[in-house]
Order: structure tokens, then C-alpha cells, then sequence
């Protein structure tokens, strides 16, 4: 009779085999009470997870590199929290005031309104594809959101955190109107990139105050504005340092900080170089009201607004709001974002809250990423490059896989790419041919052998070896997912189901259950099996953050529920023998590489037509916001030749394009006026 003492390979100690035998008999908790989103409360002195991720503009739709930075590591995190039993809140929704959604509106020739109400959809429809399961999916438009950020603006107001000045502000006399930051665009004042926003430098991240733009150009009709005198609200940023400093500090390097290294260097570097005073109001139409008196024909700039969404959603859903956002004792706040959105969640939220000296609940943990690329490139919607997530349905591949390979090569230490080829790769061996074949040959084995019913199990030593293993994994799994490290936790998922895999494959049950063999062979057999449907079943339970859908599916054909991790973080017999299990069915398809190739081109984008000298033919069709990004595009290409230090003929064919490019943008901004 085959051993299988081949896949023991380390040694463990006595005690471990022991505990982890011992403990493979006890039945655990498997079931969490599902409670309604609307009624979801903090219970006082318990552990409470608040969880935020940042909020999108709502006139973009969100590419992959958006999706895993923010709203599905979010969702990952919510998931495995109420694996754990905890009171989970999950909030995010979509930001909509500002002066984004004005520039769409004026593309679209819709108004601020109706854009919202068309691209609020188009968000939420992406995010249900992905399965993402926020309590709240909310709307900065909403009287909470006034409410809130009016009464955190008289907060600071009454504690002398505000100031008044006098702006130099550009306007542009063409289209009769100061113009906010985003109508702006110039060459950077720090890095001499030659399309910055008024705001800030996609190029050197650096912010930006419009004024300060070398060379400014209105985005509307590419007039040159002129500076003219407004009064503006800022908030007292270095009076409000070192109570900023405090907090970040203690908070950051506590001893289970979940802070990113990327968000703690990101706020450091702007404590360390000295925070200055931030402009909170800008001259628009659309946007929260400024409530005080000489101000009512302004509104609040997005920076100060926005993060207060998440305030005001849960405000919109739930009446008990504030036992979540004023209750720092019992609840404790995880907050997921790209890096470009550090500055405002680690230091312009948290001041405005410390800035109310009231009892706000503040971020306690920040988790934020750096960039995902698409294959070669940057992800471009006008130009069509890149899966955005409005199409990433048409592919025909399912969602989980999606999530499984965004999560997979989720940047969490720097710039990661999204490939193709690669994802290929991972779908067919990691999922395939690994997970899928583990858990698929263990129930068809059992279907066919053993009458669809988990047999009578007989753990030996190998056995006892095995649990101690995957214990090991368990643990490594969930210290991981605690510390926020989501990508390294499915690490250990792929362990647990290569494992079993290692199992079957030394013990060779199939040999066993031939029709010359013993009862003891046929037990032996048994028990393989068993455990492996065992395995199986605690697979179902931690892929639930990662591929729900997946889950799903395998406690559908084991015939079971759980949704509980094992709170001692070891492996317990979760399918006792004589439990009946459904047909055992493959989970994943393998991608061709046809398929792949086929989608490969399909997003690879536009390519561009030239003509004899250089220049390339400019699509007629292209809208504003295509055309921007384009200038952008190729401005970062001069940009790159001029560092390094191209040849004159080179960068002047360049520069000749990017002009072409705005001229054409002038064109189609002038129309759109």
C-alpha cells in the first residue's frame, strides 16, 4: 500500500501534528447572520470596520488600473472581514461635483446633472459586474453632502482655521469667466512639463496653484487668460500641522499600522516639506454652496469636498451615520486609493476633521498602490487602448477571473503591467490546472466511487503532516489579509490547493479502488478523498474575497454553506462522512491563445495615419476630452526626448505634432462654446 510519506516535505514538530489532529475533529462556527446594509449599526465596544475606497469622477469610466487600486481592493478587504465575523461597512460611490463634470457637461452639451445621472449608472453597472459588495453606493450630490460639508466648514470657521485672501485668479475674456484649475493647463512651474493642469502635474504629481503655470492656455478656446483679483476661503494648513503631524505619526507607526509604504512616504514628504494654506473654494456653479456671508457665489473646491462623501453617504443610507463617523473608539477606518489620491485622505481630510476639534473617526489604516500599465503603454480610453471596465464584460471572460488577476499583479509596491500573455499563463495554470483540477478530480472521484457521499475517513501520519501544512497556510493566509496584503494572501490559497494536488498525485487513490484491491485499500482510498473534498471546502471559503462567484460554485456542487474563517486558524472537518455532495463540475476554461491574440488587438488602440512630413492625420470624429488626452500623450513624449537628450530634428517633428494636436483641441473647444 502506497505511503505517501514522498510529499512530507519539512519537518514538524510533534505537537503542531498533534494540535492540528486534534483539532481537524472539532466542529467550528461556519455561518455569519446576514444583516441588511440599511440596519447595519456599530455595536458598541466591538470591533467595527469602516471601509472606504476613493471615489471616481463620475464623468470617467474606470479602467482596470482604477478598479484594482481603489473599489476592488476595497471589496477584498469588506470580504474578508466579514470572514472574520466582524461588523463590516463597506461605503464608496461616485464624486460629481467640480469642475470635471462642468467640462463634460459642456462636451456633451448636457447639463452637470443629467451627466451625473448617466455616468453615476454606467459606474455602478461596471462595479456589479465585478461583484464588488459595498453597503452603500452612493452620490456627492445629495443634501447630506451640503449638510456635512457646511458643517464641517463652520467647524473649522469657529476654531479660527480659515483664511481670506485676495486670489490673483485667471480669467479668460473669450469665454467671459475666472477659470478653475481643470480649465487651465501650462507648463509646470517645478518640472517644466508642458501640459500640467491647473491643479496639478500628472508629470512630477507636485499640486499646483493655476496662477503659477508657465505659458497658461484656457482649455475652452486656447486663449491666453489674463489675472484678475478674487476672494477665495483657504484652510490653515500650518496652523493645523502639528496637530496633522500627531496624529499621522501615532497613527501610522502604531505596531498594527496597515499603512502602505507608498501612502506613509507620500504623506511624510509633505509634512517634511511644510504644509502650506489650501484655496477651498472656487468660482463655479457646480458644487456644494459656501455658506458664509460674502461668499454664497462660490463653491467648495472637490479637494476639501469630496473625501466627505463618504460622511454623507452613509448619512444618506442610515440615520445612525454618525455612529460610524464620530465614533473613533469602536470603529476603526481602512481607507483603499491610488497614489494620487494620498495627499487628500492622509492630511486635507484628516485636517478638516481634526480642525472641528470634534470626535470625527479618522484613518486609521491607508492602504494606497502605485500604477497598473497596460501591456507596453498607459491605459487610454479615447485612443482605445487598454480593457476598461465597461467592456471588460464583451470579453467573455467571467468576472472572477478578472478579480483573480488584478488582485494577482495588484501594484502594491510599485508599477505593475497588465499582460495578456500573462494572463493567460495564470488562468491556465494557476486556476486550471491547479485549483480547478484539485477540487474537481476530489468530487468526481467521490461522485464516481464512493456514491456522491463523503466515505469514512481514517487519518494517518501523512495525514496528520498534511493538516499541519495547510494550517501553516491558514495562518500565513490570514496574518497576510490582516495586514492588508492582498496580494500576497492568494499566494496561499494556490499553496493549499498545489498541496492537495501533491497529495493525490503520491497517494495515487485511483490505484486503490481497483477491483483486486483490499477493504483496506479501499478506506485508505476513502480517506484521501474525504480529505480532499475537506480541502475543497476550506478552499471555498478562503477564495471568497478573491472569486466569490467561484465560491459559490463549489460550495453549490459540495452542498454546503460557510461563510465564517476558523477563528483558531486551522483546518476542521467541515464535510463529516455521510454528507452527500453534488456533481462535480470544472470550474475554469482555459484561454486559447487565439483568444488572446484576438483581444490583443482588439485593445490595442487606434492606431495613428501619417502623412509625408511627419504629421499625423488628426481623426475628425475625436471629441475634446480624446483630443486633451492625446496633447497630454504626446507632451509626455517631448517631455521624455528633451531628458533625453534627443536629436534637434527628432524633438522638433514632435513638437510640430503636439502643436498640430492643440491647435486641432482649440478647434473643437471653440465649437463646443
Amino acid at each position: 500500500m502506497e505511503t505517501g510519506n514522498e510529499i512530507n516535505e519539512f519537518d514538524i514538530a510533534f505537537e503542531e501534528l498533534e494540535t492540528a489532529f486534534s483539532v481537524w475533529s472539532i466542529s467550528g462556527d461556519i455561518m455569519r447572520e446576514e444583516v441588511s446594509a440599511i440596519d447595519k449599526n456599530v455595536v458598541p465596544g466591538g470591533h467595527n470596520i469602516l471601509v472606504t475606497s476613493a471615489l471616481p469622477y463620475v464623468n470617467n469610466v474606470p479602467h482596470l488600473g482604477n478598479i484594482i487600486g481603489s473599489i476592488l481592493s476595497a471589496d477584498v478587504f469588506a470580504r474578508y472581514c466579514r470572514l472574520k465575523d466582524l461588523n463590516t461597512l463597506f461605503v464608496t460611490g461616485t464624486d460629481e461635483y467640480g469642475t470635471a463634470t462642468e467640462t463634460k457637461a459642456l462636451e456633451e452639451k448636457l447639463t452637470p446633472k443629467e451627466i451625473c445621472d448617466k455616468y453615476y449608472k454606467i459606474h455602478k453597472d461596471i462595479y456589479d459586474w465585478f461583484n464588488i459588495s459595498y453597503d452603500y453606493f452612493g452620490r456627492t450630490t445629495t443634501q447630506e453632502q451640503t449638510m456635512i460639508a457646511q458643517d464641517i466648514f463652520w467647524g473649522l470657521h469657529r476654531n479660527k482655521y480659515l483664511l481670506e485672501e485676495e486670489t490673483q485668479q485667471l480669467y479668460c475674456p473669450k469665454c467671459e469667466r475666472f477659470l478653475a484649475d481643470r480649465f487651465v493647463e501650462g507648463v509646470c512651474p517645478f518640472c517644466t512639463y508642458c501640459d500640467a493642469r491647473g491643479d496639478q502635474c500628472d508629470k512630477c504629481g507636485k499640486l499646483i496653484n493655476a496662477i503659477e503655470l508657465i505659458e497658461p492656455k484656457c482649455k475652452l478656446c486656447s486663449t491666453g487668460p489674463v489675472v484678475r483679483s478674487s476672494k477665495h476661503l483657504f484652510i490653515d494648513l500650518p496652523k493645523l500641522q502639528p496637530k496633522i503631524k500627531e496624529w499621522f505619526e501615532e497613527t501610522s507607526n502604531s505596531t498594527d499600522s496597515c499603512w502602505s509604504q507608498t501612502a506613509k512616504v507620500i504623506a511624510s514628504s509633505w509634512l517634511r516639506d511644510g504644509l502650506k494654506p489650501r484655496c477651498i473654494t472656487r468660482d463655479l456653479k457646480w458644487g456644494t454652496p459656501v455658506p458664509l456671508e460674502g461668499f454664497t457665489d462660490k463653491v467648495f473646491y472637490v479637494w476639501y469636498d469630496a473625501p466627505i462623501g463618504y460622511p454623507s453617504m452613509t448619512a444618506h443610507q442610515n440615520i445612525n451615520w454618525k455612529e460610524w463617523w464620530k465614533n473613533p473608539d469602536d470603529v476603526t477606518l481602512y481607507q483603499f486609493m491610488g497614489k494620487d489620491n494620498v495627499p487628500f485622505h492622509a492630511i486635507i481630510f484628516p485636517a478638516s476633521e481634526l480642525g472641528t476639534h470634534d470626535k470625527w473617526t479618522i484613518v486609521n489604516h491607508l492602504s494606497a498602490v502605485e500604477y497598473l500599465n497596460y501591456e507596453d503603454s498607459k491605459f487610454s480610453k479615447s485612443r482605445g487602448i487598454g480593457v476598461f471596465g465597461d467592456n471588460a464584460k464583451d470579453t467573455g471572460i467571467p468576472s472572477d477571473i478578472w478579480r483573480f488577476y488584478l488582485l494577482y499583479i495588484r501594484p502594491e509596491s510599485q508599477d505593475t503591467t497588465f499582460s495578456w500573455t500573462d494572463l493567460m499563463n495564470k488562468n491556465n495554470s494557476e486556476l486550471l490546472n491547479n485549483l480547478g483540477n484539485f477540487i474537481n478530480r476530489a468530487l468526481v472521484f467521490i461522485n464516481n466511487n464512493f456514491d456522491n457521499t463523503i466515505p469514512q475517513m481514517n487519518l494517518l501520519d501523512i495525514e496528520k503532516t498534511l493538516l499541519a501544512q495547510i494550517n501553516r497556510e491558514i495562518n500565513a493566509y490570514i496574518d497576510l489579509m490582516d495586514k492588508v496584503k492582498l496580494r500576497d494572501g492568494i499566494r496561499h490559497i494556490l499553496s493549499i490547493s498545489r498541496i492537495g494536488n501533491q497529495y493525490i498525485q503520491a497517494t495515487k487513490p485511483w490505484e486503490l479502488v481497483k477491483k483486486d484491491r483490499s477493504d483496506e485499500d479501499r478506506l485508505r482510498a476513502a480517506t484521501i478523498m474525504g480529505l480532499s473534498a475537506n480541502i475543497a471546502a476550506l478552499l471555498s471559503v478562503l477564495v471568497i474575497p478573491y472569486m466569490p462567484n467561484t465560491s459559490n460554485t463549489i460550495q453549490k456542487q459540495l452542498n454546503i454553506k460557510i461563510n465564517l474563517l476558523p477563528k483558531d486558524k486551522r483546518m476542521h472537518c467541515l464535510l463529516k462522512s455521510g454528507h452527500k455532495i453534488g456533481k462535480g463540475e470544472p470550474l475554469f476554461k482555459k484561454l486559447e491563445l487565439k483568444e488572446i491574440e484576438a483581444l490583443k488587438e482588439r485593445f490595442k488602440g487606434k492606431q495613428e495615419n501619417t502623412v509625408s512630413n511627419g504629421i499625423p492625420e488628426i481623426n475628425p470624429n475625436f471629441t475634446g476630452d480624446e483630443l486633451n488626452e492625446l496633447v497630454t500623450q504626446q507632451g509626455n513624449k517631448v517631455r521624455q526626448l528633451k531628458s533625453e537628450k534627443a536629436t534637434k530634428d527628432v524633438i522638433t517633428k514632435e513638437v510640430e505634432i503636439l502643436k498640430s494636436l492643440k491647435k486641432r483641441l482649440a478647434e473643437v473647444s471653440s465649437q463646443q462654446k
